[in-house]
């Protein structure tokens, strides 16, 4: 089989779990990030696991040049093969009142999760209208569907994800591609982590006292979603551990 599903952000999380269950499935996998080390150990893995062919990529999404000339490099025969994105690289830094945010904190989430989407759709999107099929995935959350204190600019970007799917489903209905905005709620992968720059502490305590979502429940509904049949889209998923009732509303032990 020659199918291809490309995975932005393959290095950890959503992303890495995506390559793992699409690749138990015997799809061939084109994976990015920024982490080369990560990239290559998750290739060496799945190559000697599965018969599959997997072809890393390792650049930034932020920069349309490093994802220009990075999905330029590949094959014909891979570009004419690719029948799924997950557009999965994003994240969280920092929360807080708005007045006391850091503007390099601000920039990273909209340039990671609104622009570096944007750009890496538009780099695909010809290789699935060429084909008349496809289906892209758009990796949201929660915080696209309600705003929490101290969530400020992150739901905003994640609001903007949210709508970018809502506007891919319509500018594409007509090339036959399906779009399906993925909204998480808490799981715990190294978003916190992230979010709270490296503080141990803190990123766990965010989910003590309750069950949240592993990486593997999302990618799982994810390969679920994309088995559908030609007929059926599902367009907007919301999925949150069952203690978890909104975006800031829980039981915990």
């Amino acid at each position: 089989m020659n199918k291809y599903v490309f995975i932005t952000g393959a290095t950890s999380g959503f992303g890495e779990a995506c390559a793992h269950i699409f690749a138990e499935n015997n799809w061939n996998l084109i994976l990015t990030g920024r982490r080369k080390d990560n990239l290559d150990n998750l290739e060496k893995n799945l190559t000697q696991k599965y018969a599959i062919k997997v072809q890393t990529l390792c650049f930034d999404v932020r920069n349309n040049d490093e994802v220009m000339n990075a999905i330029d490099s590949l094959s014909q025969e891979q570009k004419n093969n690719i029948e799924i994105l997950i557009n999965n690289a994003g994240l969280a830094v920092g929360r807080g009142p708005i007045e006391d945010g850091l503007i390099d904190d601000w920039e990273r989430m909209i340039d990671t999760n609104i622009k570096g989407l944007l750009y890496v759709s538009k780099a695909i999107i010809p290789f699935l209208k060429t084909n008349q099929k496809g289906h892209i995935f758009n990796i949201a959350s929660i915080a696209g569907k309600e705003v929490y204190p101290g969530g400020n600019v992150y739901c905003a970007s994640k609001h903007a994800v949210d709508a970018l799917s809502q506007g891919m489903r319509m500018d594409l209905i007509h090339d036959k591609i399906k779009v399906t905005n993925i909204a998480p709620g808490a799981a715990e992968t190294e978003f916190s982590l992230i979010r709270f720059k490296g503080i141990e502490a803190i990123a766990k305590d965010v989910y003590a006292g309750f069950e949240p979502l592993i990486a593997r429940d999302i990618a799982e509904t994810i390969y679920f979603v994309a088995n559908r049949p030609q007929h059926v889209t599902i367009n907007d998923l919301v999925i949150m551990p069952t203690a978890q009732a909104s975006a800031t509303i829980f039981h915990k032990e």
